[in-house]
């Protein structure tokens, strides 16, 4: 009854008389009784007079972490646990979004070469599951191992920090939230172009090179073919639907970079393994192997173009724009501080 009686009084003695904000070395501190409110004794202060300090959301969430940072800790203690927290994430989407603003301001030239070298490289995707298929026994289990072909390209392509396409769907959409403004489309527009065309450039280049007489084996070649056809067989409604999860996904590891550090390759891999396994659609991966099937035979020009590279661009914009930037900018969104 005692202790009862004695918290009550201290907490009248705290919040009877004004309250004010501080700014001291250790970050801003709260002042009751012209004394500074020690963490401990924050969760006595009452809500209402809290209120009448008028505390800004920033200020308010930085005492109620010191009313839970409890703990005292030395500086070598203090740098230990920092390098083990989590980033939050605003501090993800900053770090995003300063990648954008760069991609934003970059030399037409300079993304041409990139989304080119990025076209050429992710057809590995393509030839490696080929092979992958070849060497393998006609076994049931084969395909879930050939698959993992399909993440060559991707690694080499976002390890090497060239223009992909469906990267910049949550990369370059970022910094336009932060304010949005509408004349912010018009270099992302300006970008999205360039890296496309240069992409679909690179990956018809190297549709045409592995369609030449000698560069692979007849196996690769055969297996090349039944990948072609299958792509092919897509109708545009599949190819659409397909494309959302593939851009959720690319998404996702865009998001998770910053925080994966040395687990970059095991990250990619993974998410882009399961692009493979779900059987789902990306639109750069996909136009080298319907490209390959136009040259081929196996499928028109406006197949190309009307069947599969439309909706399937649709497809991952929408996933990666439009559901992944979106939602992860929503939760985030309060604890932005914007610029005026």
């Amino acid at each position: 009854m005692n202790t009862d009686k004695e918290n009550k009084q201290r907490e009248v003695e705290l919040t009877d008389q004004a309250c004010r904000i501080i700014e001291t070395p250790e970050g801003r501190k709260l002042e009751c009784n012209d004394q500074v409110v020690s963490p401990e004794d924050l969760w006595d202060v009452k809500e209402e007079d809290l209120k009448k300090v008028g505390l800004d959301k920033d200020t308010k969430s930085e005492l109620m972490k010191q009313a839970y940072n409890t703990v005292s800790l030395s500086c070598e203690e203090r740098v230990v646990v920092e390098e083990y927290e989590r980033l939050s994430p605003h501090l993800i989407f900053e770090i995003i979004r300063r990648d954008g603003v760069e991609e934003l301001l970059r030399p037409a030239k300079a993304l041409i070469f990139s989304g080119i070298g990025a076209g050429i490289l992710i057809t590995f995707s393509f030839v490696c599951m080929a092979v992958l298929n070849a060497l393998l026994p006609k076994e049931s289990w084969a395909p879930i191992i050939a698959k993992f072909g399909y993440t060559a390209g991707f690694l080499l392509v976002i390890l090497s920090r060239l223009q992909l396409f469906t990267e910049n769907t949550i990369t370059t959409v970022v910094p336009v939230f932060k304010p949005f403004k509408w004349t912010k489309l018009k270099p992302l527009g300006r970008l999205w172009g360039i890296v496309l065309i240069s992409n679909l450039i690179g990956t018809t280049l190297s549709a045409f090179f592995l369609s030449a007489p000698g560069v692979m084996n007849a196996p690769f070649v055969v297996e090349m073919m039944h990948i072609a056809e299958h792509v092919a067989q897509f109708t545009a409604y599949e190819n659409l639907i397909r494309g959302i999860p593939s851009g959720i996904l690319i998404a996702a590891i865009v998001w998770m970079m910053p925080s994966s550090r040395s687990f970059s390759f095991f990250l990619i891999a993974f998410f882009t393994y399961f692009i493979a396994l779900g059987d789902f659609t990306h639109i750069v991966v996909g136009s080298a192997e319907m490209c390959y099937a136009v040259i081929h035979g196996m499928a028109s020009v406006g197949d190309y173009f009307f069947r599969f590279l439309i909706p399937t661009g649709i497809g991952n914009i929408l996933g990666g724009t439009g559901v992944f930037t979106l939602l992860a900018y929503a939760q985030i969104e309060r604890e932005l501080g914007t610029k005026k």
